[in-house]
Formats: C-alpha cells, structure tokens, sequence
C-alpha cells in the first residue's frame, strides 16, 4: 500500500512517515519513501510518501492509495495522487472536499481538535501527527508494542513531558472509533511474507553512505553545511570520535577540502562533501588532489540546479561537474548508487579504489536518496569492515619514489624516514617521480598518461554490467542512481505490454565499465533515462558521455527537470513515443 501524508513542514508529517517506514522494516516488510520539504525557512507545504508492504518495492509508488489531507491546500494540491478508488483521510477541521468527487472513499475525522483536546496545555495542535500515527494503527491493526517504542527512542532524548504528550497523542488516535474507517480501508496484511533471512536495517541514504565510510576506513574528513549534505556531516561529527577520528566544520568549501587533503598528505584517507554550488568551489583543490594524487572521497548530494536552484528538489546535473569540473586533464573516478542499501556498499568501493589507486573518488548520490528510508538485509560487518591503518605502512624502504613511472603511486607522509635521505615533496606543479617539480616536456607528458593510464586500470578491474529483463530487442534503457527503482518497474510493464525491453544501470559513470557496446549492439534503441536537461542537442548528460564514447545514433534520451523523481508511467510513455515505426515487439 502507498500512503501519502500531505500538509506542513511544522507538522511533523516527516516523521510520522519515517515512523511508519521503519515499523515496516522491523515488521519483516519492505519499504520505500518519498519526501518532499520547502526550500524557506519559514517553512511550508510538505508531503510524506511511504510504500510498505511484501516482495520487493522498487518505487515510492507513482499514485496513493490513502492520501491523509491535513490542510485545505493539502487536498487540493494532492487529490490528483490519489489513485481512483482510493481513500481520502482528512482533517474535518481545517478540509472542505469536493462532495461531487465520487471517485474517492472521503472519510473527515477532527484531527486538530481531537488532538487539542488529548494533550491541551501549550502544545494544542503540535501533536496532530501522532494522533493520525495511531489512527493508522487502529485502521490497519499495526503493531501498537512496535510503533510506540519506536516514538519513544524518537522523543526519549527529550524531556519527559515531550515524551508523554506523543503517547497521549498515539493514544487519543488510536481510541479514536474506527470501525467505520476499517470497513471502507483494506486491512494492511502482511500475511505470506518470508522472514528475511538476516536482521533487517531501517536508514535513509544519507546514513547509509555515513556508514559506508566508517567501515570502509574514513576516519577523518572536513565539510561546511549545505543541504542535503548536511546530514552526512552531522553524523560524521558524532561518529568519527567513536572510532578515534575527527570530523572538522570548515569556514567554507574551499578550507573544508583543504583541510581534507590535509589529512590525505598526513596519511589518512579522508573524506569531504557537499551539494553541487558546493562542489563548484572545491575544483581547484580537487585539481591539486589528481596533480598529487591524493586518495580522497568526495560526496556530492545532488540537487536542483544551476545556483542555488532547488535545494530540496531532486536532479542529477552534476555528472559532467564530476568527471569534468576542473582544469586541465584531470581524470578521477566517479561512482553512484542506485539505491539505500548500494550507498552503503559504494562508499566502500570508493576507500577501497581510492586507496588502491591513490586518486581522489567522487560519489554522486542525489536528494532522494539522502532522504529516502529503505529497509534491507543488514551486512554481514566483520566480513567488510577494513582496518582503518594509515598509508605510511611500509613506505620510505629503498630506493623511495612516491610517483614512479612503472608503477602505482604510493605516498610516504610527512615525518616518514626515507632510507635514501632524498625527501619526497607534494605538489600542485607537475613533478619528476620523487615529486619534485619540473617543466620537462617529456616528463609531463609521461605523468599525464600516468594519471590516466591508472583510471583506465581501474576500468578493467571493473565487474561485467548486468542486464535486466530482455537480453536483446527493442529499447534497453539505461540509468543511473536513484532512477534504477522505476526504470526496472517500467522494464517489467513494457514486456508485460510485448515491447522486448531490457535494462542496466551503471553505478560506475567514469570510467565506464567495459563491454558495454556489446550490450548496446544487441538493441534496436538505447534510451538513456536521467533527471537532467536535455541540452542543446537532445541529449541528457550521461546520454552526451555514451553518444561520445560509443558514437551510436541509436542512444538517445529521456529526461526531465521539475525537481521531482521519475514515475513508472512518464517513462512507459517517454519510450512508446520514442519506439520507431515498424518495431518488433514479442
């Protein structure tokens, strides 16, 4: 089922949904979530979707089927995501619906007034989510035991009194007479579902990715607020200490990286991040980081863009930024996830190549899955975690070159014995092998190839790209990050609808994992599915990289740019518009 909660940002419909999503992964069922919040200050009109139920959920689902309507702009402005035959829960006290809309179960409950009059005092209406938290719980027969200890670890920071008017709130909804409601809502079964064979973990990407770092090595790290980062950095801030590392808040972008490479130069690999204006003011440094070859992570929480844009909308306009966005030749390695559970595992993959290939690595993830909440398996830690040692094991022996021509660049750190007594140096000017700086013509060609040449090793060490559904015919859509989810539903839909459709998503972006033209090769039409702008000749940006690399004609794009994440059925119909005549279906 799909319940959308619509209203105000103060209401606290966040997290009440987020309360719902995680009693669903602690109920043995999958989960999936979908938020949008205003870019002011002063707040505004916010919804919260969440999908729950068995089997696996891919989406946050393109229509509700229970839209709980706390405003009258709330109503008017979601009504439309209500699927017909579906249920409108609404707030009597504030909701006039359409009484000749029959396409809809309208059901009116007091929930201001109700709620006023379960917790009074100062906090009057404020804790009208939790009332409608335990109406739903009535409604559906949810777990009462499950859902009020999961407001309590929420509020039990606070003081008590925050704590006993959220369960006064629970408890007035959950009292509320419900049997007229239960008769007209389906009962949310969850009957037949598998026991997933490990204990599941409830997160939202942004955690995950925080995670990802602390068990793949990162112990040290620098940012400066900015949104939808923020959060990785809040939580570094507090986690780091736990495992004897240090998270600093720079005065701005530029020191953040700074100081990043800072602890890079000292032996540690480390990690900075931002949103896209903010990655705009890290690429100089991040210039230096390729010049010296430094292993660096760099998260960047897409959002809409150019400028400021839309802080708390969804796009994916940074990946030209992220292979590209610097000066000179200087080529890294750029990594998305597709979902909650890879942001976990990319992080990881971005220390361990980081560390391997002494390059910085760029993670692009988006603003829907910073604040999406997914339920998965939770990951076996004692086979994965990596010793979070320092980079000067070994290093300083013989005849000590930290840039040799033959071979991988390996650093030796500042205070590091160098047998020979010839000291290394670090440096944004080109450089011989013990990284003196030289203007040699020939050197700086051979060191230019060097960089790249290891970019490309990284390419062939990459796994085979999987493909989903069809193995060849009409259209094979390709994605990357939060799109995976919808692109594979449509996937499905479009061979139900005898359209040989198949799918891959690329979680490497640069360099590109090998063998994909062979997969091109084997369909009529490669659509290239992102949340950017089709630019000035047609094509989104991983559409331009692909038509590059590959020079087909048959890749083309389908894109969008309203800040909203894509629906099953925009893309169903993007690809049968873009079908071309006489095409073979199943």
């Amino acid at each position: 089922m799909v319940i959308r909660l619509a209203g105000d940002s103060q209401d606290g419909i966040q997290t009440v949904g987020s309360f719902l999503a995680r009693f669903a992964g602690r109920s043995d069922q999958d989960v999936m979530t979908y938020m949008t919040i205003p870019s002011t200050i002063s707040g505004g009109p916010s919804i919260f979707q969440v999908r729950m139920g068995t089997g696996d959920i891919l989406t946050a689902g393109d229509h509700a089927d229970y839209l709980v309507a706390f405003y009258q702009h709330s109503y008017d402005s979601h009504i439309h995501s209500l699927k017909p035959g579906g249920v409108l829960l609404y707030d009597s006290d504030h909701v006039t619906p359409d009484p000749n809309d029959k396409r809809f179960t309208a059901i009116g409950v007091p929930i201001t007034s109700c709620t006023v009059e379960a917790v009074g005092g100062a906090g009057k209406e404020k804790g009208k989510n939790i009332f409608v938290l335990g109406l739903l719980a009535r409604i559906f027969e949810l777990d009462v035991e499950k859902l009020t200890a999961i407001v309590k670890e929420r509020f039990g920071s606070r003081s008590e009194d925050i704590v006993r008017n959220a369960l006064l709130a629970f408890d007035a909804g959950y009292a509320y007479s419900a049997e007229d409601l239960r008769d007209s809502l389906r009962r949310f079964d969850s009957a037949g579902q598998a026991p997933s064979s490990r204990p599941q973990v409830t997160m939202d990407g942004n955690t995950a990715i925080t995670y990802g770092l602390i068990a793949a090595g990162v112990r040290r790290g620098a940012g400066y607020p900015i949104t939808p980062w923020s959060t990785v950095m809040e939580l570094l801030r507090t986690e780091l200490p736990k495992y004897g590392g240090i998270f600093v808040q720079a005065e701005d972008e530029l020191a953040a990286i700074a100081y990043a490479l800072g602890f890079a130069h000292a032996g540690h690999l480390s990690v900075t991040g931002s949103s896209g204006p903010g990655l705009s003011l890290k690429a100089e440094a991040l210039g230096w980081a390729v010049m010296a070859e430094m292993p660096l992570i760099v998260v960047n929480v897409q959002r809409g863009g150019p400028s400021t844009g839309l802080p708390t909308n969804v796009e994916q306009s940074d990946l030209m930024q992220a292979i590209y966005g610097s000066h000179g030749d200087a080529p890294r390695v750029v990594l998305a996830p597709k979902n909650v559970e890879e942001c976990f595992h990319v992080a990881l993959e971005a220390g361990r190549i980081a560390r391997e290939f002494s390059t910085p690595v760029i993670i692009l993830t988006d603003q829907a899955l910073a604040t999406r909440i997914e339920a998965f398996d939770e990951p076996d830690l004692p086979a994965i975690i990596v010793d979070p040692k320092d980079l000067s094991a070994g290093r300083g022996q013989g005849d000590f070159k930290p840039y040799p021509l033959d071979r991988m660049t390996r650093h030796a750190p500042a205070g590091v014995r160098v047998a020979t007594g010839r000291y290394p140096t670090v440096t944004g000017l080109e450089h011989d092998e013990l990284g003196h700086p030289t203007a040699n013509p020939a050197l700086h060609a051979k060191m230019t190839a060097k960089r790249r040449e290891k970019i490309k090793a990284v390419a062939a060490a990459l796994p085979p790209t999987p493909v989903f559904g069809e193995p060849d015919g009409e259209v094979l859509l390709v994605g990357w990050g939060s799109t995976w989810g919808p692109i594979r539903e449509a996937v499905t839909l479009l061979n139900a609808g005898g359209i040989r459709t198949g799918q891959i998503h690329l979680r490497h972006l640069n360099p590109l994992p090998q063998g994909l033209e062979e997969i091109f090769g084997r369909y009529r039409a490669i659509l290239v599915v992102e949340m950017n702008d089709e630019g000035l000749y047609g094509l989104g940006q991983l559409a331009t990289v692909l038509r590059a690399r590959y020079a087909l004609p048959s890749i083309r794009s389908i894109t969008k740019t309203d800040g909203l994440t894509f629906k099953i059925s925009e893309i169903v119909s993007a690809v049968k518009s873009r079908i071309p005549s006489g095409a073979k279906t199943a």
